[in-house]
């Protein structure tokens, strides 16, 4: 776990980096008269923020521990180990392989081959704009049942959850958005290939493993179509990463162009433009049962959200899920009627 003691900056070509220079982790303890009663909205809003220790700073550290963390495989591999030891002393039984630095393992190819598909399908920017004075951004969690969910899929041709819920936030924010028929929409989504290379990366790998796709509509098709297409099209986009291939040609185009995106993300605010959703899904992340010795957590969520167009597929009890949207108030409003139509016309076909 060693580059969790580093520090995070950029080279000199404008890259992020990982410095290892073991100035160590940032261990925040903070005493709070708040009891647990005062977690139970599970709504994000800077409210919510405020009852967390405050954000540390320089921002270049790379871990803080609030007992919370960034979301990512090799955070869960830290996070789990240190439970882990926290729960069962020295004595603790890991059951998470040793983590592997091997950088090499996603090395990009010199010289580099990029294939022509590469660019549209993982390398389409976000746009991303400043709302307008006008509009208010709200964020909302909805639960969909167990037995909402198993309609769901099985009205998406038993496809996985990932895709089915995909398919329903995405019609239902076209209709809410009152999207023009004909105008083109984009739903993207972060994908793990750790398993998908050729060979896997190992278990372990300390690093990241995720690239972004982008599934592509018209919005007519997404509104009119079934669900089932819908759900079809996401998944047939993520199955386009089961080419080993590909994946290299996206490494290299990704090495090629590393230092532009570094400037870019360092910059990067504001919300999507309401064709466009980003679905982030910690769906089967394991975060729900990592465990400090004080039991299971009772509530995992982000704790603000302040992005529009941005959604978040969470676990819920009773095997359903919980989606976290933010939108504009008023088209948020008009995304709950739409949901709430869709799920129990689903229902009703059982």
């Amino acid at each position: 776990m060693d580059p969790l003691a580093g520090r995070l900056g950029m080279d000199s070509d404008g890259r992020f980096q990982i410095d290892c220079n073991a100035e160590g982790a940032l261990f925040v303890v903070a005493h709070s008269d708040h009891t647990v009663e005062d977690f139970s909205d599970p709504s994000p809003s800077p409210d919510l923020t405020k009852l967390f220790a405050p954000r540390v700073q320089p921002p270049s550290i790379m871990l803080a521990i609030q007992v919370r963390s960034s979301l990512d495989a090799s955070m869960f591999h830290f996070t789990r180990t240190w439970a882990s030891y926290c729960r069962d002393g020295e004595g603790a039984a890991v059951a998470e392989a040793p983590p592997c630095h091997d950088r090499a393992l996603l090395r990009a190819r010199s010289p580099p081959v990029i294939r022509p598909e590469t660019i549209p399908m993982f390398c389409s920017n976000l746009t991303l704009h400043d709302s307008s004075a006008t509009s208010v951004l709200a964020t909302e969690v909805f639960t969909i049942s167990g037995d909402q969910l198993h309609a769901l899929k099985r009205h998406c041709d038993g496809t996985s959850t990932i895709s089915a819920v995909s398919a329903l936030v995405w019609r239902c924010a076209c209709v809410a958005r009152e999207l023009d028929p004909d105008a083109t929409t984009r739903m993207n989504f972060p994908v793990d290939i750790r398993h998908r290379l050729t060979p896997p990366l190992p278990d372990g790998f300390f690093g990241n493993g995720v690239v972004n796709v982008f599934a592509t509509a018209s919005v007519k098709d997404v509104t009119s179509g079934t669900l089932a297409s819908v759900a079809g099209r996401v998944k047939a986009t993520t199955e386009r990463l089961n080419d080993d291939d590909l994946l290299r040609s996206a490494v290299d185009y990704f090495e090629a162009t590393a230092a532009e995106k570094g400037r870019r993300a360092a910059e990067d605010r504001g919300n999507l433009p309401e064709t466009e959703l980003r679905m982030n899904s910690w769906f089967h992340m394991p975060i729900y049962d990592t465990d400090f010795g004080w039991g299971k957590p009772l509530m995992t969520t982000r704790a603000e959200a302040v992005r529009g167009g941005w959604v978040y597929l969470l676990a819920a009890g009773g095997g359903g899920a919980r989606v976290l949207l933010s939108l504009e108030a008023a088209t948020l409003r008009k995304f709950e009627i739409v949901l709430r139509r869709v799920l129990a016309s689903q229902r009703a076909r059982m």
